[in-house]
């Protein structure tokens, strides 16, 4: 089993190489396949740590640095503040406002121009971080401005990581409560970090190869995809 899910976490982080999501929402779907549904959450995370910072660590000279200081703070703020006061609250419709946010920012000027006043990354790190504690897919709520606010592909992917990174760092104290079983879990959890440090590389080694324009149209495709998805979801 081991090897099978370092081939998982090798295939969805390639993918997230190239594109800059999308391998985890992916991984997240096949995990509770093969794992004990207590192990889901810490090891999915400690896989992404290991995906989203191996990949920001080889294209680390795209990486837009000037952009981490307000996401940071904003992630710390997301934190306690989804923490504490939202955890109890219902979630149902929250893919809602994440999938409309998504395509009124990417496809109707008129929104995109006025949310963009208020757009910062002080605001986008609280929300991708806060509530990737308590639903998935919040990365794309950052891949979304960094997509319109910067014109190269590499860029858009190596910031992004950065991003990730900070938000599943987030979720440490939720490995801490099953701390003991992690240990258990050891060489599946190896295995997986290996398989998504090479699909980082591979993934990177393609996307710098890649054409800019292409890949930047491709990544706003597959957002507004996820995007119609998280809408349906909600349908009974």
């Amino acid at each position: 089993m081991e090897l099978l899910l370092g081939l998982v976490a090798f295939i969805t982080s390639l993918i997230a190489a190239i594109v800059g999501f999308g391998g985890g929402m992916l991984l997240i779907a096949i995990l509770p396949l093969f794992l004990n549904p207590a192990l889901v959450i810490p090891i999915h995370g400690l896989t992404q740590i290991t995906s989203n910072a191996s990949r920001a660590l080889f294209s680390l000279s795209n990486v837009k640095w000037s952009l981490l200081p307000a996401f940071f703070v904003g992630s710390i703020i997301g934190t306690l503040l989804f923490g504490v006061v939202l955890y109890n609250m219902p979630t149902t419709y929250i893919p809602v406002a994440i999938g409309l946010y998504i395509l009124l920012n990417l496809w109707y000027s008129p929104f995109s121009n006025f949310i963009k006043r208020f757009e910062n990354f002080y605001i986008i790190g609280a929300l991708q971080t806060g509530l990737g504690l308590i639903v998935g897919a919040t990365g794309p709520l950052s891949l979304t401005v960094l997509t319109k606010q910067l014109q190269s592909k590499d860029q858009v992917v190596a910031t992004s990581a950065v991003f990730m990174t900070l938000s599943h760092l987030a979720k440490i104290p939720v490995f801490l409560l099953v701390s003991s079983e992690l240990l258990q879990s050891g060489p599946i959890i190896i295995t997986m970090m290996c398989g998504a440090i090479l699909g980082s590389y591979i993934g990177t080694k393609l996307r710098l190869s890649a054409n800019n324009t292409q890949l930047i149209n491709l990544i706003k495709v597959l957002l507004s995809a996820l995007a119609v998805n998280m809408l349906l979801s909600v349908i009974p």
